[in-house]
């Protein structure tokens, strides 16, 4: 007898609405409807237009300020849960306040914790996700999380800029696990840019530790959010010798000044992915989208098939 699948929804926050549209015609299907009431006060109410009684629910919204965005994903997961969904799964591309992932200084939250068990409390059955920051903020939670890699996105993408000479950087010690992994793909090198910050988005000083000369380096990131650490790490790259530089980072936070930045620097381009939709348009910025990926592991969850196919970098 063969397997029954429950009905699949798909649903949008306000937040990520042009990739939850790419997601939903990658698999197939419409999204729902959802409606937001707002209140002169700024409350606001996310409501479903249609049943979802015995459903598996995704609801797709990135968690990037304005905290309104991860209130919103919190009542929509409310709302199923009390029509009647059969599964719900936050699907996160960009998942906000990772960062906070331990207590780095006394006493400070440690927000990525208090998001998971926000989440949990609200009601989830299922977290999708992509580049956490720290990939142990997975065990935050207690039900299962599907972390997707943007490996699969990107490397095809630099293999097919055709770098003679393509060396691999991270832009600060904490990302150098990643640098290496994503170096695997090419059997490139690895350089390091070991910084000194003073505070939060300021940097004191900054290292090359590794030989840039006439090398085509990537920069690898999560996230880009002020681009000082590239711009920083770009200008000193191209002062030690190098060709050229490109960064690739996952989620383009790019707040503040961020886009002129960009602009102004020494990078060639920066490439990243929709997670979080662009505030304006640069000549220097690239966007691959994440909706494919998604969208097959959505499909994979609902048919109890595997993620890891998923991890399989071409």
């Amino acid at each position: 007898m063969p397997i029954q699948f429950n009905p699949i929804k798909l649903f949008s926050g306000s937040g990520t609405l042009e990739l939850s549209k790419k997601i939903a015609d990658s698999y197939g299907k419409e999204l729902g409807k959802v409606t937001l009431s707002r209140f002169s006060d700024g409350e606001f109410q996310p409501y479903f237009n249609e049943s979802v009684r015995g459903s598996d629910v995704f609801l797709i919204q990135s968690t990037n300020p304005p905290t309104d965005n991860l209130m919103e994903l919190l009542m929509m997961i409310d709302a199923a849960r009390r029509a009647s969904a059969h599964y719900v799964t936050a699907v996160i591309p960009y998942f906000g306040l990772a960062r906070q992932d331990r207590k780095d200084k006394p006493r400070v939250a440690i927000g990525a914790k208090l998001v998971a068990n926000l989440l949990v409390a609200a009601g989830i059955n299922r977290i999708m996700t992509m580049d956490l920051h720290a990939s142990q903020i997975q065990g935050f939670f207690d039900v299962p999380v599907d972390h997707l890699d943007a490996a699969i996105i990107f490397v095809p993408y630099i293999k097919s800029l055709n770098l003679q000479r393509l060396t691999i950087a991270s832009p600060d010690m904490g990302g150098s696990y990643r640098a290496r992994t994503f170096a695997k793909y090419f059997n490139a090198e690895v350089v390091i840019c070991d910084k000194q910050r003073k505070r939060a988005n300021e940097i004191e000083s900054m290292t090359i530790i590794g030989d840039v000369t006439d090398q085509d380096i990537v920069l690898i990131d999560d996230m880009c959010d002020t681009a000082r650490t590239l711009a920083k790490a770009a200008g000193l790259i191209m002062d030690r010798g190098a060709r050229s530089v490109r960064a690739v980072c996952t989620h383009p936070i790019l707040s503040g000044d961020a886009y002129n930045t960009i602009e102004k620097s020494a990078l060639t381009e920066l490439i990243v992915t929709d997670t979080i939709p662009l505030k304006q348009q640069s000549s220097k910025i690239r966007v691959l989208s994440a909706a494919k990926l998604f969208a097959s592991a959505i499909t994979n969850v609902n048919e109890h098939g595997s993620i890891s196919q998923l991890f399989n970098v071409e």
